[in-house]
């Protein structure tokens, strides 16, 4: 015999999401975050974005200097109806504690993984609210088998300007947060 056990959540009905709110939504794999207080459920990445974000993890830690941590996977809390999850972000050292379950403080980069459904949202309405946060570098990277890409986008008196694009076997050679050289061929070959 089995038993089915129902798990009902109470969500609000008549006002904005919050921060508090994602505590009562299940542990179900898929990502949620907030957009001025309107929930945006993504399905759990696929294989080759995990890979990607993997490589870019590896490759941000190699020279990353010990006043900075690369986290994948970290959450943003920028206000209580603003919450984010980018791919991977890097960050002082001094803004967090071991035991953080978020970061309130702006990153010194935020990377999105973008995949065919996310890529216009990551290219406006994310990169609007990480500019409005203060984060001071902005990479998308579309991890396209045959043309993948990297944008970088940094932050000059209150607003992004596309520092970089380079596609394929190119290297971005980045100085913020800390010199590290990304191809985004690397990024996406396998073997």
């Amino acid at each position: 015999m089995v038993a089915m056990i129902e798990a009902r959540t109470v969500l609000p009905e008549d006002r904005a999401f919050t921060i508090d709110d994602l505590d009562l939504l299940p542990d179900d794999g898929n990502r949620y975050e907030l957009d001025d207080g309107l929930l945006v459920v993504s399905p759990a990445p696929i294989v080759s974005h995990q890979i990607v974000v993997q490589r870019l993890s590896v490759a941000l830690a190699a020279t990353c200097p010990p006043s900075c941590q690369v986290l994948p996977g970290t959450g943003l809390e920028m206000s209580p109806f603003q919450y984010r999850i980018p791919d991977v972000v890097v960050v002082r050292l001094s803004e967090i504690r071991f035991e953080d379950k978020t970061v309130s403080k702006p990153p010194l980069l935020a990377i999105e993984v973008a995949s065919p459904s996310t890529a216009l949202y990551d290219r406006n309405r994310k990169k609007d609210v990480y500019q409005g946060f203060g984060i001071s570098a902005y990479w998308i990277v579309e991890p396209d088998r045959d043309r993948p890409e990297l944008t970088v986008f940094e932050l000059r008196r209150g607003s992004y300007q596309q520092a970089a694009h380079v596609t394929g076997d190119e290297e971005y050679r980045a100085l913020l947060p800390f010199p590290v050289t990304i191809a985004p061929s690397r990024l996406v070959t396998l073997g």
